[in-house]
């Protein structure tokens, strides 16, 4: 079996998680790790059993495709320089710090026939992959996404953080362009906005109400739509949908005329399954579920948000 040769590029909390996935797929050979903290690299990849590096120039020649999982300020330098080397590039969201960058991205991912993917992670949960079969032209969707704090990511925007794995979704399951976007947030105890919410306005008449918070007492992370006929209700942390229908034969249940399903999802792991389309990605040369256009997209809209929020954060203080 012909083996993909990987390389993580910034092995933190998450990206070290992403070398350990990829050190046991058979189709994956983890060629190396890469920190710039020496020590944190060196643990990693002792505990992998693979080189150690500082400097992920050190993989080029050795590697058919990478995850970059470095801050956001260096997505694009650091993504730009392994596409340009013919290296496949699958870059944690936000795919990078402004729309030039990621323009700049694609464009040399298309130019040189690479492979970028977004790692918009919540697209690999299975109740979000069961709603292509449920959903169809959302009238109104209301997503929270809400957590307790925690001193990581917090160098950006709760939009940038959390938010925009919502944005992502609704994007993937509207199917329209974007007309209005209103919204609000504020700094509560970072220097960028910890809850943020957006109204979002579609020109097919969808209206999404978006909330994010890393300050909550509590986690939650659920999606409700509503369509025509239909109520679809997601849960993503125990990956679960309920789904109320029309049913003129039903004249019991709480809901009369409507019928209630309930679908649950076996435990999986969201990450392997991200990275194993990936790699599917690279061996097969097909558009990835995450492309970057679709990272680019979440990104124009969160960053809306995020001039949005700056401004009321400005009105307030003066």
């Amino acid at each position: 079996m012909k083996k993909i040769c990987v390389g993580v590029i910034g092995v933190g909390y998450l990206g070290r998680f992403h070398a350990e996935k990829y050190s046991r797929m058979d189709n994956v050979r983890l060629v190396g790790v890469v920190d710039i903290d020496q020590s944190r690299a060196q643990d990693v990849g002792d505990a992998l059993g693979v080189p150690a590096l500082t400097d992920y120039r050190d993989l080029f020649g050795s590697v058919d495709a990478v995850s970059i999982v470095v801050p956001t300020a260096a997505h694009f330098a650091v993504g730009a320089e392994c596409l340009q080397h013919d290296v496949d590039v699958l870059i944690e969201k936000p795919m990078t710090a402004d729309l030039a960058e990621a323009d700049e991205l694609i464009k040399i991912a298309e130019s040189r026939g690479r492979i970028l993917q977004v790692g918009h992670l919540e697209r690999f949960n299975p109740a979000v992959l069961a709603l292509r079969d449920i959903v169809h032209n959302p009238l109104f969707i209301e997503s929270h996404r809400l957590s307790t704090f925690k001193d990581r990511s917090t160098d950006v925007s709760v939009v940038l953080d959390l938010m925009i794995h919502d944005i992502d979704i609704i994007m993937s399951v509207v199917q329209s362009e974007v007309k209005n976007i209103h919204a609000t947030g504020a700094p509560v105890i970072c220097e960028h906005a910890d809850i943020a919410n957006a109204r979002l306005e579609f020109e097919s008449g969808c209206v999404a109400n978006v909330t994010a918070s890393r300050i909550s007492t509590k986690n939650q992370r659920k999606i409700r739509l509503f369509q025509k006929d239909a109520y679809i209700s997601v849960d993503f942390a125990d990956r679960s949908i309920t789904v109320i229908g029309r049913d003129s034969n039903n004249s019991a249940g709480p809901i009369p005329g409507m019928d209630i399903q309930q679908r649950s999802f076996s435990d999986g792991d969201v990450l392997e399954d991200e990275l194993a389309s990936y790699i599917r990605a690279v061996f097969t040369r097909e558009v990835p579920e995450v492309s970057g256009h679709a990272g680019r997209r979440a990104l124009e809209i969160a960053l809306n948000i995020m001039d949005q929020n700056n401004t009321a954060v400005q009105r307030y203080s003066s």
